[in-house]
């Protein structure tokens, strides 16, 4: 997992023509907060932590550079958008530790192909894993090369690296092969069904 340094500025304004002054400059409110301590009201960079999330994902660890020379180390624990022109409204950051673990949402990466006739169905997208805060995975990669029709694979079945553990329920169902023809069948028969009630109609 990489480790990106960004600059950020306390925010001593608050209320929504705060925010709305905070991001006409270029600016994202944020708050830090963990550890119990008290809550840090800050402005993130608009670009560069668009890029950090960007390239290195939601679980970026990010060095937070203070302009009065203190820096802390965060993970991005909420990022709220706007619904309509999507732009990043506001950020929760979660305080972080050097040798500590924290438990993350890691997306489950499919590799190869099923095998013939097989139909891959990925019902989870993503698992939460425990994991070093210096050494959490961007992805968890899970083959399914020449897997045959009728197979499960649940979460207890992902490999992950040394040191880090699942904690998603084991039972949960993460990719179902199934045979394409059949599915194509069941897909089929409600709009033939649809389409000679409007027959009937007529």
């Amino acid at each position: 997992m990489s480790e990106v340094r960004i600059a950020v500025e306390p925010r001593t304004e608050f209320g929504k023509g705060a925010a709305r002054r905070t991001r006409r400059a270029g600016k994202i409110p944020a708050v830090l907060y963990g550890h119990g301590s008290d809550p840090k009201h800050l402005s993130l960079p608009s670009v560069e932590f668009a890029r950090a999330i960007r390239e290195n994902g939601h679980n970026a660890v990010l060095t937070l550079d203070v302009s009065d020379g203190d820096s802390e180390l965060a993970l991005t624990k909420t990022i709220t958008t706007h619904p309509i022109k999507n732009y990043i409204e506001h950020v929760d950051l979660l305080l972080i530790k050097r040798g500590e673990k924290v438990t993350v949402a890691v997306p489950v990466v499919l590799a190869g192909e099923a095998g013939p006739g097989g139909l891959v169905s990925q019902s989870l997208t993503e698992v939460e894993v425990e994991a070093d805060v210096l050494h959490i995975p961007e992805q968890l990669e899970l083959s399914i090369a020449g897997a045959e029709i009728g197979t499960q694979i649940h979460a207890s079945e992902i490999p992950l690296p040394t040191g880090v553990t699942l904690q998603s329920d084991p039972e949960t169902l993460v990719v179902n092969i199934t045979e394409a023809a059949a599915a194509m069948a069941e897909e089929a028969a409600p709009a033939e069904a649809a389409e000679g009630g409007a027959a009937e109609e007529a």
